[in-house]
């Protein structure tokens, strides 16, 4: 088969997929499916548009998004009209999984679409387990929002929630160890959505800084969000890591298979989740529409943050056309009432407004001014390249790490694009992480990741040395 017919094989998919996309979509926004293509096309939105789509080289675009609660700011920026108010006519793609998310744009049968942090900056490393690619982000989703889940024989064993162990960090390892030791070799399964990317790095790193060696400990294995649950209830996988609302719907009053081990932000308080992807060549060919892309979910994010929308935001994603799940499994991640659930009778409900960021950042979230969820810190990218080399995706720290960073998280189209909407941005690319925000207290310092991977005794190949490339 020749390219250009593969080319154009894989357009005909992209139409047909989005077909059905829209058709999905438009059901959720009309509750009849009769005449649901031309509601789609014919919506009309209380908000003025900005952008004249004619002056944009392709105002048509398909973006994909994930049924997880992610996919609330591209839910939102479709049915509150911002990508209308700035000149777009988006085709909202449903994904199966992360990695079909990630290769669309690969393959082009996407122009956008949300992936794992650490996808980007691996997909030009090239990084194990994961295609080499020349993409790029220019904003985040949301901060935080995810967490792992642990099955019934894990709380049985004695295992209970990280906060539950009131920094205990020796009593959870022994609890942890042990029921791991008492498993076959084949049983030992630990489930994240995505190779090489921070959910798997956040399940080693949990293990090591407990002082357990994951790769020796248990096995990671790739499953979509979606299917979590059931492939814990039937006992292919001990714990999984995931975003909400599939942690939500396991635990007892909803599917009962399982309980919330921890959120991502008691591993590290602050970490992007979600990036805003598109290749390279798509900010190149269509600057002025990648501008009002990021414009719309910037706005987006900002309508998702605000705490008087929450209730409706987790409303809109549970229609069948995103998530498909009940309110009362998208809305604890959205709200921040969250139950971490467990097996004996009480309740363990937190209410945080960090649960998941997708604008403001919280006064006791350091971060300097003008800072704000949707800002990509270039030395969180490096951060995520500390954790491929740590755990030998990548055969060496690179020594062209900065370059990379500066590629790959275009934080020069953010400020552009942020200083049109009057956003205030930080003016450096990078800044310390506190240990105090890390589960293990041990800062990130970006000015020297090769210190910080020495001095890690848990990784890939240890004792040897870390030295830049």
């Amino acid at each position: 088969m020749s390219y250009i017919n593969r080319r154009s094989l894989l357009k005909g998919v992209a139409g047909f997929s989005a077909g059905l996309a829209l058709s999905a979509c438009s059901q959720a926004l009309s509750g009849d499916s009769r005449n649901s293509r031309t509601q789609a096309v014919s919506q009309t939105f209380d908000i003025d548009q900005i952008i004249d789509p004619n002056t944009l080289e392709q105002p048509n675009l398909r973006v994909g998004y994930v049924p997880v609660n992610d996919c609330a700011p591209f839910a939102v920026a479709a049915q509150k009209g911002f990508f209308y108010k700035y000149g777009l006519n988006v085709t909202l793609n449903r994904e199966a999984s992360w990695g079909t998310s990630r290769d669309g744009l690969i393959f082009g049968r996407l122009d956008a679409a949300p992936v794992v942090s650490g996808c980007i900056t691996n997909a030009r490393l090239g990084a194990e387990g994961a295609r080499h690619a020349p993409m790029c982000g220019a904003m985040t989703i949301h901060r935080h929002g995810n967490a792992m889940t642990m099955n019934r024989r894990m709380w049985d064993s004695g295992l209970r929630p990280l906060n539950e162990y009131n920094g205990d960090l020796d009593r959870f390892a022994r609890d942890f160890r042990t029921y791991f030791d008492s498993l076959p070799s084949e049983q030992r399964i630990w489930a994240v959505v995505l190779s090489s990317a921070i959910y798997e790095y956040f399940v080693r790193y949990l293990a090591a800084a407990v002082g357990i060696d994951p790769i020796a400990t248990f096995r990671l294995m790739i499953i979509p969000p979606p299917q979590m649950v059931t492939n814990v209830r039937t006992g292919a996988m001990q714990g999984y890591m995931v975003a909400e609302p599939w942690n939500t719907r396991a635990i007892t009053g909803n599917e009962g298979v399982g309980f919330t081990f921890a959120q991502g932000k008691e591993l590290w308080r602050g970490h992007p989740d979600r990036i805003l992807a598109v290749m390279e060549s798509f900010i190149e060919e269509n600057p002025r529409t990648y501008r009002s892309l990021v414009k719309a979910m910037i706005e987006a994010c900002q309508y998702c943050g605000d705490p008087r929308n929450r209730e409706e935001v987790a409303e809109i994603i549970s229609a069948r056309a995103f998530t498909g799940a009940p309110s009362k499994f998208t809305r604890p991640g959205i709200v921040g009432d969250y139950n971490y659930g467990g097996f004996d009778g009480q309740e363990r409900i937190v209410s945080s407004n960090d649960t998941t960021i997708f604008d403001v950042l919280p006064d006791d979230l350091p971060h300097p001014p003008g800072d704000h969820s949707t800002f990509l810190w270039q030395s969180q990218a490096l951060w995520l390249m500390t954790q491929a080399a740590r755990w030998g995706q990548v055969p060496e720290f690179p020594s062209d790490a900065e370059a990379l960073a500066r590629r790959t998280w275009r934080t020069d189209l953010y400020r552009e694009i942020a200083t049109e909407m009057g956003i205030p941005c930080p003016g450096e690319d990078y800044k310390v992480e506190p240990g105090e925000l890390f589960i293990d207290r041990k800062a990130f310092d970006p000015s020297n990741p090769v210190g910080y991977l020495n001095s890690f005794e848990i990784r890939a190949k240890a004792p040897i040395k870390f030295f830049l490339s």
